[in-house]
């Protein structure tokens, strides 16, 4: 893909809040499915602009669009986002320059689509699509040498971690969109120092900054998917917090990797932000001469196949009204590439279908205040973290708000950014008493 007439960093919108605005100028444009705050109505597609959303369903029957982008402009303005997705590429180009041209300063539909906005503040988010499947990788080499050093001290770095992409299967059910509140889990805990684990709520419960990418067209279970063709499936990205009940996560882990550790939430950030709009964000993956070679069906012919995505992760306490940044990254720093994770998933023939979504796995820097969570920033509770309010972390505690944010910045490109993704955690539901069922 190549920058086209949507990324000109020239461009302007009629509207208003949309010119200089840090995450949805024109040059975005993300996608996602909304209701008016409190209305009880059916969730649509949406589209954001400012501190605005574009009701595509409304913006779709005045007849705004071109012939060739209807299609794309039902589909976007549907309850959820996974037809719009399963359409592909192409679609999803026409779509993009159809919005494009409808919503810069110079559209002569700008006084019927007036109508059609509603403000951000006035409006319920949903989560874009029906997520059937959901699949968290683990790319960060830094996230892996900082969290060996917690939890595997004296272990190798895994040596399959530079031949390929390791990842888990999360649970779908329980992916739900920025605002949810984390209820803090229980689990089967093994206090140090003693032989028998104990049931309890989690004490060492943890975020994952990651970036969250959806499946567009899938395949058919058998077949693969080349690593030329790989963007041709991907729709779009998403902010994506991975919560971890850390103490949870030690015992079990081994020999299948995490379970209950990992399944009690994972928070969305609301829009898509298209693989098109990040296109002027494109860099080189990290390689060094002394990386083993990537194999031929991960080696893309195209060498800039990561994208320099600056990331961030803030906590807000119930004891401070402003929230306080504890990590800034960049995605650039992953070792395997968005479509790298995809055509690996798809190699032994696993279907995948629109809407199925993929987390990066933890986004780690290799400085000093570039750790993607608090197991890497507190050294495994070793060193809590100051707080700029007096207060420290080792852990997140009850009433604490997490909240990710990210944008892509560069010269001769305008920024783009993702909103936020947020969460507050809650205490642990009681236990139930011995013999007694808990309530569903």
């Amino acid at each position: 893909m190549t920058l086209s007439a949507t990324h000109d960093p020239a461009l302007t919108s009629w509207v208003d809040s949309a010119n200089g605005h840090p995450d949805f100028p024109v040059q975005n444009l993300p996608h996602g499915v909304f209701r008016q705050r409190g209305s009880g109505a059916a969730f649509r597609g949406g589209v954001a602009i400012g501190d605005q959303v574009l009701d595509v369903a409304q913006a779709h029957a005045l007849g705004v669009f071109a012939p060739a982008a209807d299609s794309a402009a039902r589909a976007a303005g549907a309850s959820t986002l996974n037809g719009l997705m399963a359409l592909g590429r192409p679609a999803w180009r026409l779509l993009r320059a159809e919005l494009s041209r409808l919503l810069r300063s110079s559209a002569p539909e700008a006084a019927q689509l007036r109508g059609c906005l509603l403000p951000q503040a006035a409006v319920e988010m949903g989560l874009p699509a029906t997520i059937g499947d959901y699949t968290d990788f683990f790319t960060s080499e830094n996230h892996m040498t900082n969290t060996a050093r917690v939890f595997m001290p004296d272990a190798p770095p895994l040596p399959h971690f530079k031949w390929l992409p390791i990842a888990y299967h999360g649970r779908a059910s329980s992916v739900e969109v920025s605002g949810a509140e984390c209820r803090r889990p229980s689990g089967q805990i093994r206090i140090s120092g003693q032989d028998t684990p104990v049931y309890a709520p989690c004490t060492r419960l943890d975020y994952e900054m990651e970036l969250g990418f959806w499946v567009g067209p899938g395949n058919h279970r058998g077949e693969t998917i080349a690593i030329d063709e790989a963007e041709d499936h991907l729709f779009g990205v998403s902010l994506l917090n991975d919560w971890s009940a850390r103490d949870v996560q030690r015992w079990e882990m081994a020999p299948l990797g995490p379970f209950l550790a990992k399944n009690f939430l994972t928070s969305l950030s609301p829009w898509i932000v298209t693989l098109e709009a990040l296109e002027p964000f494109r860099c080189a993956l990290p390689r060094s001469a002394d990386d083993p070679p990537t194999l031929s069906n991960l080696q893309p012919q195209n060498p800039l196949q990561a994208y320099d995505l600056q990331v961030e992760v803030w906590l807000q306490t119930a004891r401070s009204a402003t929230p306080m940044r504890l990590s800034r990254t960049s995605f650039r720093h992953g070792y395997w590439s968005l479509a790298q994770m995809l055509t690996h998933h798809a190699e032994g023939g696993c279907n995948l279908r629109p809407g199925d979504l993929m987390g990066t796995g933890t986004i780690s820097g290799p400085g000093e205040g570039e750790q993607g969570c608090l197991l890497e920033l507190s050294r495994g509770g070793q060193q809590p973290v100051q707080l700029a309010n007096g207060e420290q972390r080792s852990f997140l505690e009850d009433g604490d708000s997490v909240v990710l944010r990210g944008w892509g910045e560069t010269p001769g490109a305008v920024r783009i950014g993702f909103g936020e993704c947020r969460g507050t955690v809650l205490p642990a539901s009681q236990l139930p008493a011995r013999g007694a069922t808990a309530a569903p």
